[in-house]
């Protein structure tokens, strides 16, 4: 399955969630209902993967945690934030780097329109 397979599976999940559950409730029980709607699809998906960093070749243990990661192909980052701000993106380009994985989606559940709260981020460009 490709990355761009992966990801419209998300966005079809995603926006299940939104429309059931709408905006305004915290970011874990959007994450908690996406992982439900994933693991419904023939998909390896690993909700909060530790995520080692490596410094000068050491392993160091800081306590970064993906909140989805689907086939080791596509990092999810789940927000309900009121707008999504740079360091966000920021974040989903350094998980994509510290993974090796090309694409990354950031989802804001707190969007009125789902579509707007759903962005891609790939090779470290936003598109």
């Amino acid at each position: 399955m490709t990355e761009n397979e992966i990801a419209e599976i998300v966005f079809k999940c995603g926006l299940k969630v939104h429309r059931t559950l709408g905006p305004g409730l915290l970011e874990s029980a959007y994450e908690a209902c996406l992982m439900y709607e994933l693991e419904q699809y023939d998909m390896e998906v690993v909700r909060q993967k530790s995520l080692p960093l490596f410094y000068e070749g050491v392993q160091l243990d800081v306590g970064y945690r993906l909140d989805i990661i689907i086939n080791n192909k596509v990092v999810v980052e789940v927000k309900a934030v009121n707008e999504l701000a740079g360091v966000f993106k920021a974040q989903v380009l350094t998980y994509l780097k510290l993974t090796d994985c090309k694409l990354g989606l950031l989802i804001n559940f707190n969007s009125e329109l789902f579509r707007t709260g759903f962005k891609r981020v790939v090779n470290g460009q936003l598109e």
